[in-house]
Formats: C-alpha cells, sequence, structure tokens
C-alpha cells in the first residue's frame, strides 16, 4: 500500500477579493491567458531532439522544473529536463508537459497520439483542454468541433465560448445557451469576446444586449474587459473609457444625444457611485428629462448596486426606484439582499422570481423564496419550497429543515468498508498518482487525478476512498470523497476531529465552543497540516504572520519565532486565543467572530453598524458585502451545527446558532 503523509511544504493557495468580493479564479486566470498567450508559443516546429540533460538534485526537482518550463514555453528546456525523465515515476505527465510547452506548434497528429495513448485519464482530458483553447484561437474548426464532444469535464468557460462561436459561424442559433455561458465578464478572454463580437455582427445579439453586456462588466470586471466589448460592438472605446476613469467628468457633460451615449453615462453613475451615491443620485436627478424611463430605471439600478455594497439603507430606495430594470446576474441578488435587510418580504419575492431559472434554483435563493411565500402567509407554497431542499447538508437546506419543524442531527453511520475494499483503492493509479502530487506539493494535479478516479465509482467505493484517504493523512481529500456520497452518510468522514489532546484543552481554557473552532479549521484548512495561502497564513487555522505575532506576545509566549506558527500545537494556541478575542469583543457572536476571523475585526462591526433593526443571523450572513466572507460563514456555521451534533449527540439548532445581529456602533480594534 502506498502511505502518504502531509509534509510542511504543502501550498494552499487561497482565492483573493477584489473591490467587488470577488472571488479570483486561478483556473479561468490560466484559461484567459493560455488564449491570449498562443501566438507567442509559435517558436520552432514540433521535434524530440536529444539535448544533454539538466543537472538537478533530484528528479523530483526536475520534474518540477519541467512543469515551470512548460508553463513558460521553453520549448528547449522541457526537452531537456524531459529527457532526463523518461524512467519518471508519472510518465504521462512528463510527456504532457513537454508536448504542451510547444502546443501551439503541434502538429494534429501529435496531440492526437498523446490523447491515444493515454485514452481516458485525467491528463489527457487536461491536454484536450488545452488543445481545444489553441484550436478555438486559431480558428481550426474541423479539429476543435472533433474534439470538443470528447471533453469530458467541459469546465472551461473558454473552451464553451468557443464551441459556441463555432456553431454560430455555421449560422446557428446559439443565443439561449451563450446567456447562459456570458454571465461571468471577469473570465472574458479572446473566445468570449470573440462569440459576442459574432453574436452581435449577425443580428443575434440587439444592441441593447451588447450594452448590457457592458454594464456587466463595469461592475465586476477590469476596465480592458469594457475596453474590448466596446471594440467588438463597434463603439467608441474613449467613450466607455471615460465613463470608467473619469466618470464625474462625464456627469458633468451630461447624457449628450443618442443610445450610446446615454448608456455610457449610466455606466458613468455607477462609478460615481461606487465612491459617492448621493453624488450621483443628483447627477442622475439633474440629467432625468434627458433620459426616457427606461435610461432613468437603469441609473438607479447602477446606483443601488454600489449602494447595496455599502449597507446604506437608502438602497432599498434606489432598487425601488430601478422598478423594472433588467439587472444583471450581478445585480439580482444584491437587490433580494437589501430587501431581506429592510425586511421587505414582497421585494424579496419578486426579486427572486425575476431571477434566471439556473440562479433561482441555488438553495439561497429557494430558501429565501419561501420565507418570502410564508411571511405572505401561503404556508404550503412555502413548504414545496423548503422540502425541496431540506436534505441537502449545507446552510441553507439546514435552515429549510428547520422551518419544517426539524432538527440537525447526524445521520447513523453507515457499514463501514471492509479492509479488502480499502486495498482495492490502493491499487488505484490514478490515486497513487494523486498522493504522488501532493507530497510534492502540486495540490491542482493530485486534485485532478483524485476527482477524476471518483468519476467512476458508486457509493461503496466513496466510502473505501475516503477511508484510503484517511489512512493516508489525507483529511481534505477523505472530506471531498465522502461528500460524493447522496443515499448513506458517514459523517465521521465528512466532519473530522483530529488533534482533540490539543483542541479540547485549548478550546475548554479559553471558554470557547469546540464544535465552532473545529467548524472554523474545516473551512480555512481542510486540515492540511502545512496548509499555506498566497499571503502568507499559515497552518490548520491559517493565522497571518502579523497576527501569530501579536497573540504571541500578548498571551506571553516566550522565544516565539514566525516558524513556530505553523507548528500544530502552537497553530492551535495562537488560533484560538485570536479568535476568543474577537469573540469577546464582539458580543459573543459567533457570526460575526466568524466574519471577524476571515474578513478582520473592523469590518464586521462596520456592517453590523449599518443595521437600523435587529436582523437575523441568517439574513446577516447572507448580505456580507464580500463574496468570499459571505460563503466562508455560512459555511463554518453549518460546519460547527454539525460538529455539535456530533459531540453532543444530540439534534442542534443552526437558527439558534446564528442568533440575532443587534445594531451597535463601531469600536477601533487594537488587532492588526
Amino acid at each position: 500500500m502506498l502511505f502518504y503523509s502531509v509534509c510542511n511544504r504543502h501550498t494552499e493557495t487561497r482565492l483573493g477579493i477584489n473591490d467587488r468580493g470577488s472571488i479570483v479564479s486561478s483556473k479561468s486566470i490560466w484559461g484567459i491567458v493560455a488564449a491570449l498567450t498562443v501566438a507567442a508559443l509559435m517558436v520552432s516546429p514540433l521535434t524530440w531532439a536529444k539535448k544533454p540533460a539538466a543537472s538537478l538534485l533530484s528528479d523530483d526537482d526536475a520534474f518540477l522544473a519541467l512543469r515551470d518550463a512548460a508553463r513558460s514555453g521553453d520549448e528547449d528546456k522541457a526537452d531537456q529536463l524531459a529527457d532526463r525523465l523518461q524512467s519518471y515515476a508519472i510518465p504521462s505527465y512528463v510527456d504532457y508537459y513537454r508536448l504542451k510547452a510547444r502546443l501551439a506548434d503541434a502538429r494534429p497528429e501529435q496531440v492526437l497520439n498523446f490523447l491515444t495513448r493515454y485514452e481516458d485519464s485525467a491528463i489527457a482530458d487536461r491536454m484536450r483542454n488545452d488543445w481545444l483553447l489553441t484550436l478555438g484561437y486559431t480558428g481550426d474548426w474541423k479539429n476543435f468541433d472533433e474534439q470538443y464532444p470528447l471533453f469530458v469535464l467541459n469546465d472551461d468557460r473558454q473552451v464553451k465560448c468557443y464551441a459556441l462561436l463555432s456553431r454560430a459561424l455555421k449560422g446557428q442559433e446559439v443565443v439561449p445557451e451563450a446567456r447562459i455561458v456570458l454571465t461571468a465578464p471577469k473570465e472574458y478572454g479572446d473566445g468570449c469576446i470573440a462569440l459576442i463580437k459574432t453574436l452581435f455582427k449577425s443580428g443575434q445579439f440587439s444592441q441593447d444586449e451588447l450594452l448590457a453586456q457592458l454594464r456587466l462588466a463595469a461592475e465586476t470586471a477590469p476596465a480592458s474587459v469594457v475596453q474590448r466589448l466596446a471594440a467588438a460592438g463597434e463603439l467608441s472605446e474613449a467613450t466607455f473609457s471615460a465613463a470608467l476613469d473619469r466618470p464625474n467628468i462625464v456627469l458633468a457633460r451630461g447624457p449628450g444625444i443618442g443610445s450610446v451615449s446615454h448608456q455610457a453615462f449610466i455606466m458613468a453613475l455607477g462609478r460615481a457611485a461606487k465612491l459617492n451615491p448621493g453624488a450621483a443620485e443628483g447627477a442622475l436627478g439633474r440629467a432625468a428629462a434627458s433620459l426616457n424611463k427606461s435610461e432613468q430605471a437603469l441609473g438607479w439600478a447602477q446606483i443601488a448596486y454600489e449602494a447595496s455594497f455599502k449597507l446604506l439603507p437608502e438602497a432599498i430606495d434606489y432598487w425601488h426606484k430601478a422598478g423594472d430594470a433588467p439587472l444583471s446576474y450581478a445585480e439580482l441578488p444584491w437587490r433580494v439582499r437589501v430587501a431581506l435587510r429592510a425586511g421587505d418580504w414582497k421585494m424579496v419575492e419578486t426579486g427572486i422570481a425575476a431571477m434566471p431559472e439556473k440562479l433561482r434554483a441555488e438553495p439561497a435563493w429557494t430558501y429565501w423564496f419561501g420565507r418570502a411565500l410564508q411571511a405572505d402567509g401561503r404556508i404550503d407554497a412555502a413548504r414545496i419550497q423548503f422540502q425541496s431542499i431540506s436534505a441537502q447538508t449545507n446552510f441553507y437546506g439546514q435552515l429549510a429543515l428547520e422551518e419544517l419543524g426539524g432538527k440537525i442531527s447526524v445521520p447513523p453511520r453507515p457499514l463501514a468498508p471492509a479492509a479488502e475494499e480499502i486495498a482495492q483503492m490502493s491499487l488505484n493509479q490514478g490515486f497513487r498518482r494523486a498522493l504522488k502530487f501532493l507530497d510534492l506539493n502540486l495540490r491542482t494535479e493530485g486534485y485532478r487525478e483524485w476527482n477524476w478516479e471518483l468519476r467512476r465509482m458508486n457509493e461503496r467505493q466513496f466510502f473505501a476512498a475516503a477511508e484510503f484517504a484517511r489512512q493516508n493523512n489525507v483529511l481534505d481529500r477523505m472530506i471531498s470523497t465522502s461528500e460524493h456520497t447522496r443515499i448513506e452518510m458517514d459523517f465521521s468522514q465528512r466532519f473530522p476531529a483530529p488533534f482533540d489532546d490539543l483542541m479540547r484543552p485549548a478550546a475548554d481554557t479559553l471558554g470557547l465552543d469546540q464544535a465552532w473552532v473545529y467548524g472554523l479549521i474545516r473551512q480555512e484548512s481542510r486540515f492540511i497540516l502545512g496548509a499555506r495561502s498566497y499571503v502568507g497564513a499559515q497552518g490548520l487555522m491559517q493565522i497571518m504572520p502579523g497576527t501569530a505575532k501579536f497573540i504571541a506576545h500578548k498571551i506571553g509566549l516566550e522565544s516565539y519565532t514566525p516558524s513556530q506558527a505553523g507548528e500544530i500545537g502552537t497553530n492551535i494556541m495562537l488560533g484560538t486565543n485570536y479568535l476568543s478575542i474577537i469573540y469577546n469583543d464582539l458580543d459573543n457572536s459567533q457570526v460575526l467572530a466568524t466574519a471577524a476571523y476571515n474578513a478582520g475585526p473592523g469590518r464586521p462591526r462596520t456592517w453590523r453598524a449599518s443595521l437600523n433593526n435587529p436582523v437575523e443571523g441568517a439574513i446577516f450572513a447572507e448580505t456580507i458585502p464580500f463574496n468570499e466572507t459571505r460563503e466562508y460563514v455560512r459555511n463554518v456555521m453549518s460546519n460547527a451545527t454539525y460538529y455539535a451534533a456530533l459531540f453532543e449527540n444530540k439534534s442542534q439548532s443552526l437558527k439558534a446558532r446564528l442568533g440575532v445581529i443587534m445594531p451597535k456602533g463601531y469600536v477601533a480594534s487594537e488587532i492588526p
């Protein structure tokens, strides 16, 4: 059996937050970069010439260098390193990186040879993803159309855009599918921009649809995307650039003449409202006579959207003035969130009803739609909504169950997998590759291999694979694998509680709820011992260096050094002490302290200070302006409720744990 122990070289990339609270996806960024840099990789014909072997300390080091060479398109270096690694333990990835380094130059038969040789493997599907991006970029639609149906995961937005572009160029109607794909402009690369341009030129997209894309991009994407979309529609890039870069000047000049000029003015309203919604409101009032009712409604929506992120009390009035304005995927949820804070259940209902089906079907909006129906006295209709998600083991599934009169409990543990079932997992080559990659600190590759194998498995095999992960101390894989089960669920796999000998005394000494602390760790690191975020947070509890130093000094930890923050015992000591400080400083509210642990202590105070009235903890959590923090709080509180059910062996209430958040003024914190 191949055993694996987590080492301190692990790196976990934490997702970042931009000024909209949006998650920056490394996968989407790589897709865009790959599409934009294909031309730069066209250097020389594909040959497998022998080069002198590189001199490195180990084959693993050579493999890591090969990966870097492939990413940078260094063909010569990739050849040298691949030649050295002819007997490496994972030959498919050696061949992949050698070919990837020169993919734009490769002949179709060379890529097809790779795909055939490693057919039905994770790395073959990854190569097909890469090749499809290249084929779409170069317009090789014959090969693209042959390969796209074979792309198993089909999880790359750029590839989806190229697939729709191929069909649109053949005169096919693709607008309904395009509307589903074209919802995240920050992920738009050449494929999505070309698709929009083609749809507009062919008449499938109207100018209104193009302008809606421009507004969405202005709300959620870099200015460069707005400029590219304007160019795609043969609109003035300078006009829209001015709306983004110099909105106050645009507003001072007024709307001008024509629909395009009016749309630029509306975009400038949104950009100006980021700093001062009141000033934008005044500008819209002065320009109202020059705008038709539809344009005025769009202007109010732009201001309302920005006011929503500031949690301003005026936001609800702005949304009412927006009326039936066509809203973007970004705007639709915020109209509902503002209505929740204001207790306007009618607007909650109409706002969710106006959402596209895919968005409306998310558990959050199913739950809140049920609550709106319940507030209106339509109890039976509300119960139908709650019942549709009450079996889900997530935040809103738990809340829906409680609305139906149930409590959160732990299901009976299923029959444990036999030794021979687990032994079969140790023979799985994909899992063996995954463990090797995780040992090399290559989590992306490790997760790809592991998850690829799960596609072939039934529920009993999920349990066995999760136990195999437990035996190899890869608890994050154990959790994610166990979460694939639907008929039976093993919560000892889904909610592990390692290091109890360290955690229990630490939590008890500080008066912390152990279930809550474990719920937070599960969200922070998934129990990856050496986890380190891109900003430097370390260990199980992901402590930032400055915070670790501050806490160490505060609790009198003598001779503390930064390297100690990654040690299990020290990490738990520092993390629980920090959590205790912010918990006590925030009126013993787990919701506020959880938000503070993720976003810093000052922000939850600001969010609470914006309240006019007490609100349910669930409403406070749903209206957190940062996407990452909002999801973080929901997950931690959901986790904590299940941990409490496990530890106490009795049913729990998530609603009681969330409590009520009371308004209170901002108080400066000494914690960095």
